[in-house]
C-alpha cells in the first residue's frame, strides 16, 4: 500500500514537472501580491505620515473660530492647506478631481456663534431666576451657520466620513468652550477653563505579550490573508491536471490498475500539501526577511510557527479537496481553468480576504460563514492577532477537514457513477 502511494506521489511530481511555468506562477504571484498590497496598505496604517493630502481651505470669517479650525487642520499629520482660492475656483478644482476636498468657512461665523451662545445662556440663566450680567445686552439669536465641504466625487466614502467627523469634533469642542466661558461670565465665576478640558477621555486597552503591547499592523493582517489565497490558488493547476489525465487516458489506466482510486487521490493530496507548505514558508520568509528592507514591519511568528503550520495543512486539505472536485466535474481545461480562478477570487471576497467581513451587508456576513477561506483566515487571525492556541481554532480545523472529506467523497462517488458498467 505504501509503495503504491509512493508511486502515485512520483506520478504527480512528474506531471507537475511538465508545467514548470505554472508552478512558478503559483509561487511568484502570491509573493508579488503580498508585497504590493502590504506596501499600499501600510501607508493607511501609518495615517499617511510624510505624504500629507493637499486640501483647499477658504476662510471668509477671519476670526477666532475659523482660526482655531485652521490651526487644528495645520497641526494634523494628514492635511496640507491651500489658501489661494475663492469658493467658485475651489469648487471647480475639487469637482474636476484636481484636489480631494475643500473647506469653506462662512462669513461672520464667530460673531453669529457668540450671539447664539449669549442669547441661549441668558435665557437659561433667566429661567433659574437669576439676573443676567448687566454688562451684557439681550441679543437676538443669529441664523445657524454652515461650513461648506466640497469632495471629489471619486473620493472614498470612508475618507469622507472621517473628515466630516473630524470637522464636527473640532466645531463641537469650540462651541463647548464658548458655552462654558459664557456661563462663567454670566455667573461671575473665575474657575480656570483649561482645568475642565477632557473630563472624559478614551484609552485603548491592547493585549499584552509579556510586558509588550501587541499592536496589529498591515503585515500581520496581509501575510495570513494572502498565504490563504495562495494556498487555494492551487485549485487551478490541480483541476487542470485532473482534466489532462482524463483527456490523455491516464485516468483509464489508473482505474484498470489494481491500485484503488483513493490511493491516487491521496497521492495528489500529499503532493499538493507539500506545495502549500512551501508557499506558506515563502510567504513567512518574505514577511520576516524582506519586509524590513522595504520599511515595513517584520512579520512576527515567535512561538506560533507550529500552530500556523497546522492551520496551513488543514487549509491546504480544503483547497486540495475543492481542486479535486472541480477537476472531476470539469470536462475540459477550458472549463476548469477559468472557473477555478474565478471561484478562488469569489471565495476570497466572501471569506474576508479582500474586504473585512464586518463591513459586508448582514446577508453576506452570513454567507461568509460557509466559506473555507473564512475558516482558515479566522484560524490564522486567532493565532497571530488574538494570541490564541491551537485548541482555540479546533472548530475551524474540523470544518476545513470535513470540507476536504466531503469534496473528495463527492468526487469519488461521481467518478464511480460515471464509469459504472
Amino acid at each position: 500500500m505504501l509503495y503504491k502511494l509512493w508511486r502515485s506521489f512520483i506520478k504527480e511530481i512528474l506531471l507537475l514537472k511538465r508545467d514548470i511555468g505554472g508552478i512558478v506562477i503559483i509561487f511568484v504571484m502570491p509573493l508579488l501580491l503580498i508585497v504590493t498590497i502590504t506596501l499600499i496598505q501600510d501607508s493607511t496604517f501609518r495615517n499617511l505620515e510624510g505624504s500629507k493630502i493637499p486640501i483647499i481651505f477658504i476662510d471668509k470669517d477671519q476670526s477666532e473660530v475659523s482660526k482655531n479650525i485652521k490651526a487644528e487642520l495645520q497641526n494634523s499629520k494628514t492635511f496640507r492647506l491651500l489658501t489661494d482660492f475663492n469658493e467658485k475656483s475651489a469648487q471647480d478644482a475639487v469637482f474636476s478631481g484636481e484636489y480631494q476636498m475643500a473647506i469653506v468657512i462662512p462669513q461672520n461665523l464667530t460673531k453669529d456663534l457668540n450671539a447664539n451662545i449669549d442669547s441661549k445662556v441668558q435665557t437659561i440663566v433667566s429661567s433659574f431666576g437669576l439676573e443676567p450680567d448687566s454688562a451684557s445686552t439681550q441679543k437676538p439669536p443669529a441664523k445657524a451657520k454652515e461650513i461648506h465641504l466640497y469632495f471629489d466625487p471619486a473620493t472614498n466614502v470612508g475618507f469622507k466620513n472621517s473628515v466630516m467627523n473630524s470637522v464636527n469634533k473640532m466645531v463641537f469642542e469650540i462651541e463647548n468652550k464658548k458655552i462654558y466661558k459664557a456661563f462663567q461670565e454670566q455667573l461671575g465665576t473665575t474657575e480656570n477653563l483649561e482645568e475642565n478640558k477632557n473630563l472624559i477621555s478614551f484609552k485603548e486597552i491592547t493585549p499584552l505579550k509579556g510586558d509588550k503591547e501587541i499592536l496589529p499592523n498591515s503585515v500581520q493582517h496581509n501575510v495570513p490573508a494572502w498565504t490563504l489565497f495562495a494556498i487555494f490558488f492551487i485549485v487551478v493547476p490541480l483541476s487542470i491536471n485532473l482534466v489532462k489525465e482524463k483527456s490523455q487516458g491516464t485516468s483509464v489506466r489508473a482505474r484498470i490498475s489494481p491500485t484503488p482510486y483513493y490511493i491516487h487521490i491521496l497521492g495528489k493530496t500529499f503532493t499538493y500539501l507539500i506545495i502549500c507548505i512551501i508557499q506558506f514558508l515563502l510567504m513567512v520568509a518574505v514577511g520576516i526577511f524582506l519586509f524590513p528592507y522595504l520599511n515595513l514591519p517584520a512579520f512576527d511568528v515567535s512561538g506560533n510557527m507550529i500552530s500556523l503550520l497546522i492551520i496551513t495543512l488543514f487549509s491546504g486539505l480544503a483547497a486540495i479537496g475543492f481542486g479535486i472536485l472541480l477537476g472531476t466535474l470539469a470536462k475540459t481545461q477550458e472549463q476548469s481553468a477559468p472557473f477555478g480562478a474565478t471561484s478562488v477570487v469569489v471565495l476570497a471576497a466572501i471569506g474576508g480576504i479582500w474586504v473585512p467581513v464586518f463591513l459586508m451587508p448582514e446577508f453576506m456576513q452570513q454567507v461568509a460563514k460557509f466559506s473555507p477561506m473564512n475558516w482558515g483566515l479566522n484560524a490564522y487571525y486567532d493565532i497571530i492577532l488574538r494570541q490564541g492556541s491551537i485548541s482555540n481554532v479546533s472548530g475551524e480545523l474540523v470544518l476545513l477537514f470535513l470540507f476536504y472529506i466531503a469534496t473528495v467523497a463527492i468526487s469519488i462517488f461521481y467518478e464511480r457513477k460515471q464509469h459504472a458498467v
